[in-house]
């Protein structure tokens, strides 16, 4: 519509008298019903509903949008319940994304158009209404004047494909011009596929949320930080977005090629083509030349390199008579580089003419294809529509738990016992060390008179107290191990020679039973003789059910004569000997 395209014209060259930015962009009618859906499915969310809405209630609510902001009477059938709301969400989001409707240009067209210049009113507000409905039908920008090519009609794809890969070159466009649009930025996060899905857009869009700032500073100023942070300023370990840091680092540097190719090259012309070519080439990447995005990508980009050559031929004419008619931001006093700030305003203008074309565009005669969720395959994954990508995925709150089979895994290897350290070779001290139990085996089958004993049968416990033929076999047992003495093997032999007990133990009560004759002594050998055996059987039974756990098992020893009783009570009352002692005092002997 020509009129229409004159009134965002007049719109572009005077805006700084009422707007903040001169890099304001505008919403077309497409974006315009995005936004709408965008906002409803927020307000149901507000309200304890699920983030979607019907199709039906956004083309209800779209009618009424339509008329209430053009101040024309409402429509027959009742309003939304929720509308007010609705409106305001909507006039947040417009906003906070540095964006105007065609609504509002019809309004602010009548403030800032010259009286003498300009004509009073290029579009009734009811024209405006029929032509954002859909219900008037108009042509598509001309391009007969570009002759098409044999095989880009050969290669012709459908048109919802088509119209998805020119919105993302737009969208991308969009975010040279304005770095504050969110809904360009949801086009273009993840396409092509960066692995950047609806997690990643949920975690940059919550980032956004409590930094208060848009989608494409929260990106930025995180994937800045971690490259330039350092430890004191780059972000935390917990940051959610540092799941996504491969993702959001190589969208953000895509961005920074474009823009350099924007300040770089002067030429309007020729950096508006750059432009279009490294964006196609990025979303060919990977596909083969039968992909319906290859074509559409092929199409859009020749048709964009037209219009950019076009414009600019436009801008240069109207350069030499009056002006260009547009004034998009002027570089800052303090900028580094004068040459790049400069350098890419001429682009600029070319690409904000361009964009206001786009925004002129009619509605999509299909709706449900605009505002469903099987959108196109672009990213490589699967097709995401604008309001999947601001649906937030389903976290688990506890009311849903994992799976059963899950939950029974974690808990047994929760309860698998953790390996310990078992020494498998002990010392013989090892009863003086305080070291963690011993499994139930080894205490079953070697138990000790150190450790309580924990298994169901113990081991039976040995008589502490000592007697005095007890103490002489532990002497004699001594003295045959150690071998301390030559003279105690020659003693043995003329004490057996004799037939009298051998004499152990300390040498004092050697020479007592030295000096008692053989006469005397004979009732009392055959005496001890008899108790020595009864002993015998005693020590064998305690060995069988076990002794300390340090003690190997000791040989059958030989009979021997026992020591008279008057020598071994002085022994005893000197010194007793404790289970083991023996085989100690020995081993330090040697």
């Amino acid at each position: 519509m020509d009129r229409l395209k004159v009134m965002i014209k007049v719109f572009r060259r005077e805006c700084h008298r009422v707007l903040r930015s001169e890099r304001t962009t505008i919403y077309g009618a497409d974006e315009m019903l995005m936004l709408l859906q965008l906002a409803m499915a927020e307000v149901n969310k507000q309200h304890g509903a699920e983030f979607k809405v019907a199709l039906s209630d956004v083309l209800m609510a779209w009618k009424h949008l339509l008329l209430d902001k053009l101040h024309l009477p409402p429509p027959n059938f009742a309003r939304l319940e929720n509308y007010d709301l609705i409106l305001k969400a909507y006039e947040s989001f417009l906003k906070r994304s540095n964006t105007v409707d065609l609504v509002d240009i019809l309004f602010m067209y009548k403030q800032l158009r010259l009286v003498d210049l300009d004509p009073e009113e290029p579009v009734s507000p009811i024209q405006l209404f029929e032509f954002l409905s859909g219900n008037v039908e108009v042509s598509e920008l001309p391009d007969s004047s570009v002759p098409s090519t044999p095989s880009s009609k050969s290669r012709s794809c459908s048109p919802q494909v088509k119209t998805a890969v020119r919105r993302v070159f737009c969208s991308y466009l969009n975010l040279l011009v304005n770095t504050k649009n969110d809904l360009a930025l949801a086009l273009t996060l993840d396409v092509p596929s960066r692995a950047l899905g609806r997690q990643a857009f949920t975690d940059v869009k919550h980032a956004a949320q409590n930094n208060n700032t848009s989608l494409f500073l929260a990106v930025t100023s995180f994937v800045r930080a971690v490259q330039l942070g350092g430890k004191g300023y780059a972000p935390a370990e917990s940051d959610p977005l540092r799941k996504h840091v491969k993702g959001l680092s190589d969208f953000v540097q895509f961005l920074d090629n474009l823009e350099e190719i924007l300040g770089e090259i002067p030429d309007p012309s020729v950096c508006g083509a750059r432009l279009v070519a490294a964006i196609r080439a990025a979303l060919v990447k990977g596909r083969s030349s039968e992909d319906a995005v290859y074509a559409a990508a092929g199409e859009t980009t020749k048709e964009l390199k037209e219009r950019i050559c076009q414009l600019h031929q436009i801008q240069k004419q109207t350069a030499n008579g009056s002006g260009t008619g547009i004034s998009p931001a002027r570089p800052k006093a303090y900028a580094v580089n004068h040459a790049t700030a400069y350098g890419g305003r001429d682009t600029v203008k070319v690409l904000m003419a361009l964009l206001d074309e786009e925004a002129s565009a009619p509605l999509c005669q299909n709706k449900a294809d605009l505002l469903s969720e099987d959108q196109p395959v672009l990213s490589g994954a699967e097709g995401t529509s604008v309001l999947m990508l601001f649906r937030s995925p389903e976290v688990s709150t506890g009311c849903s738990p994992e799976p059963l089979r899950n939950r029974v895994q974690s808990r047994l290897d929760l309860l698998k016992p953790k390996p310990k350290d078992i020494r498998v070779i002990r010392s013989q001290f090892a009863c003086t060390y305080k070291d963690e139990e011993l499994p139930l085996n080894r205490v079953l089958e070697f138990p000790s008179t150190s450790q309580v004993p924990t298994c169901v049968h113990p081991a039976p416990k040995t008589i502490p107290a000592v007697d005095e033929e007890e103490c002489s076999l532990d002497l004699e047992e001594d003295a045959t191990t150690a071998k301390s003495t030559s003279g105690c093997p020659n003693r043995e032999q003329r004490g057996v020679q004799r037939g009298a007990a051998p004499a152990l133990g300390q040498r004092s009560g050697n020479a007592q039973n030295r000096s008692s004759g053989p006469a005397g002594n004979g009732k009392k050998t055959g005496k001890l003789q008899t108790q020595s055996k009864s002993n015998k059987r005693k020590q064998v039974d305690l060995d069988q059910h076990g002794g300390s756990e340090n003690e190997p098992p000791q040989k059958k020893q030989p009979a021997a004569v026992k020591m008279p009783a008057k020598a071994v009570g002085k022994a005893s009352s000197k010194k007793k000997l404790i289970a083991g002692q023996g085989k100690l005092t020995s081993f330090f002997r040697v």
